[in-house]
């Protein structure tokens, strides 16, 4: 069957999850691969196109993770694959750190064009969301030379040591892991959701909280190199913040000459409707992190950041792999198509999505918050709405739920779960999706009031 055709099919589950080819590679898997990734349900692609996949035993899923917001142009987006095709032809890998390619000259060239960033702007090139943050770590202290960094409670930048001194997702991600590097304070990060009070005072009180608190009693300003935040916190729990936070924090950098590092690694390529997320709330940063949906899927992290700022010499910081021909390339096709319908696709099905959501939000309980911009939606889960105590065990339930019915969705914070389709989606899988999470919402439901009765 062609992928063309697959794209269009509907949910469609054959067997009991996991069939019997996956529980095979499954098996293989706990024999031979590492315990520490995090798999919530037993997926196991064999091919896929838009935002549809087709498993090893041949069960079909409307796609709402995008291998987590990186598929941006879909599961095998036609152009992409040409792209890789053609410059794999040519050649693989010439290292960009040593040699020149016009690929990824072509591509820092677009990217200078559209990064939430005034002024010129110069692209250093990795593999990862994590190797970007480190890169942007490391600049703002060459530029500045200054040794503290100011993160936020909640945040993901990273697994690799550097990016996890900053990342306060969850505390198994940095158990075990100690001493992390040194210097980085942790302010709240505003959830308006969960704050007694106005949008504004919520945005206050974290922009306080650094002011009054982190810079007076833990690190004088001009101690302090950079502010790294998400312009939407992804792992976090898709949470949306006040526009007047991040302008806040975009003044606190000016008036004491930090860094303010945008991480649209998750947010970023088009996912909220807008090429960068920063644009929904009229900010620019110094320094912005990209990776994810970037490359449609291909390995690849940029530090983008003013020309001034990205001045370090020959030597200072490079990376074999980063910015390979190949990734570039796809990234290329990536950037085309975002721009030629994607970015606005996500606009649409989003907001049709969210009033979907909302309108479940009035049926279900269940349903806490309804939150995000474009593709990038969090749906926040309570036990009780007027406690607002989180539910935890229902959170997990409902992305099993999910999946036994054919939609692939993941957890995000404690008790959300995340909507990060490719932008592909269209309002006919929108629709399709919200239908399959209101069945999976009123079993979970059901069957969580059993278990407390």
């Amino acid at each position: 069957m062609p992928n063309a055709e697959l794209m269009k099919k509907a949910p469609d589950i054959k067997t009991p999850l996991p069939g019997p080819k996956a529980k095979a590679i499954i098996d293989a898997d706990a024999r031979f691969v590492s315990p520490s990734y995090t798999r919530d349900y037993p997926l196991v692609i064999a091919r896929g196109e838009g935002a549809v996949v087709e498993d090893v035993d041949g069960n079909v899923f409307i796609d709402c993770a995008a291998g987590i917001a990186v598929n941006s142009t879909g599961v095998s987006h036609p152009e992409v694959v040409k792209a890789i095709a053609e410059q794999a032809a040519k050649f693989i890998h010439m290292s960009g750190t040593d040699f020149y390619y016009e690929p990824q000259v072509r591509l820092a060239e677009q990217l200078a064009a559209l990064v939430p960033i005034d002024g010129d702007v110069r692209s250093f090139f990795g593999n990862s969301g994590t190797e970007a943050t480190e890169a942007a770590v490391k600049l703002s202290r060459y530029y500045t030379k200054r040794p503290n960094v100011i993160a936020f409670l909640g945040s993901f930048h990273g697994r690799s040591l550097g990016s996890l001194a900053l990342t306060s997702s969850k505390s198994v991600q940095r158990r075990g892991f100690g001493p992390l590097m040194p210097g980085v304070y942790h302010a709240p990060y505003p959830d308006v959701y969960r704050f007694n009070g106005s949008a504004d005072a919520c945005a206050e009180a974290s922009l306080s909280f650094i002011r009054d608190q982190i810079l007076v009693h833990l690190t004088a300003p001009d101690e302090v190199s950079a502010i790294v935040v998400e312009p939407i916190q992804g792992e976090g729990g898709y949470i949306v913040p006040p526009t007047g936070f991040l302008q806040g924090l975009r003044d606190l950098t000016k008036q004491h000459g930090m860094m303010l590092v945008l991480d649209e690694v998750q947010s970023g390529m088009g996912r909220t409707g807008k090429m960068f997320a920063a644009e929904h709330f009229g900010v620019t940063g110094d320094i912005v992190n990209i990776a994810k949906g970037i490359a449609s899927g291909l390995p690849l992290g940029v530090t983008c950041a003013r020309a001034d700022v990205m001045s370090w010499p020959p030597g200072a910081h490079a990376s074999t792999f980063g910015g390979n021909p190949v990734a570039c390339a796809a990234a290329l096709a990536t950037l085309r198509l975002l721009r030629g319908q994607y970015v606005n696709n996500a606009a649409r099905v989003g907001e049709h999505m969210m009033n979907g959501l909302r309108a479940l939000q009035d049926k279900h309980p269940l349903i806490g918050d309804v939150r995000g911009r474009g593709l990038m939606i969090g749906v926040e889960l309570v036990r009780d709405r007027k406690t607002k105590a989180r539910a935890v065990e229902e959170r997990g339930a409902l992305v099993q739920a999910m999946f036994r019915r054919g939609a692939l969705i993941l957890g995000a914070g404690r008790n959300a779960v995340r909507f990060a389709p490719p932008l592909v989606l269209s309002i006919d899988q929108a629709d399709t999706v919200l239908g399959i999470f209101d069945e999976a919402l009123a079993e979970v439901a059901q069957g969580h009031a059993l278990a407390r009765s």
